[in-house]
């Protein structure tokens, strides 16, 4: 399925990639921190991905995933066929995002679009909020010490499909800035001790300063 995806996605896209100035360790990449989440059709992006990695990602990837969404008959049977360990969670801190952090092994993957909701066409969410980055990502980044965390800059999809459209527009050329640490770097780069109020404050904003400032121009 992920390699159909990555072959269509070739066909009918065309892809510019920023590449990381660290070089991306695939084997290695242990948290996949998605920003700027704009179109169900985000999946488009595998398109430039190994397929090495594609084949790891078959076997070894978790994420959440809005249970409006994989509630959907058609959507949610689809995402759930092409990722098996994504994991139903609601937008409240309840059991679900318990269930989901337990379903985190030691030779997972893990990907989790940060804002956690999708942009709208007038750059805010469905309820007109600022798109943020939530807290979710921290208790991933407490729990991991070792490995590649790869950041994933989306130039954004409303020109290949603005949410509530059925249908994607073809032969448009997508974007993505991506950026690679090691786990181990990027938590040393905050003095507070990791997990404490302080330390989550402080990833919370240079996750949002990424946000802001690091995303491909939208065409």
């Amino acid at each position: 399925m992920l390699l159909s995806i990555k072959y269509l996605s070739r066909i009918f896209y065309r892809f510019k990639i920023g590449w990381s100035e660290n070089r991306i360790r695939w084997n290695d990449v242990k948290l996949i921190v998605f920003l700027n989440h704009t179109s169900l059709y985000e999946v488009l992006y595998l398109g430039f991905l190994p397929t090495h990695f594609l084949r790891r990602l078959s076997k070894r990837m978790v994420a959440p995933g809005a249970d409006k969404t994989l509630n959907r008959p058609l959507v949610g049977t689809l995402f759930k066929l092409f990722s098996p360990g994504m994991t139903t969670i609601t937008r409240k801190r309840d059991d679900t995002w318990d269930q989901f952090m337990a379903s985190i092994y030691d030779d997972s993957v893990i990907v989790i679009a940060a804002e956690g909701r999708m942009k709208r066409k007038t750059g805010l969410d469905l309820e007109g909020k600022k798109m943020t980055v939530k807290s979710g990502v921290l208790d991933i980044l407490a729990r991991l010490n070792v490995g590649q965390m790869v950041i994933a800059y989306s130039g954004g999809l409303h020109h290949v499909n603005v949410p509530g459209e059925y249908f994607p527009r073809f032969f448009k050329t997508v974007k993505m800035n991506l950026e690679a640490f090691d786990v181990s770097e990027y938590k040393a780069r905050f003095k507070e001790t990791v997990g404490s109020e302080e330390w989550r404050k402080t990833v919370l904003e240079d996750l949002q300063f990424r946000l802001e400032t690091k995303v491909p121009a939208f065409d």
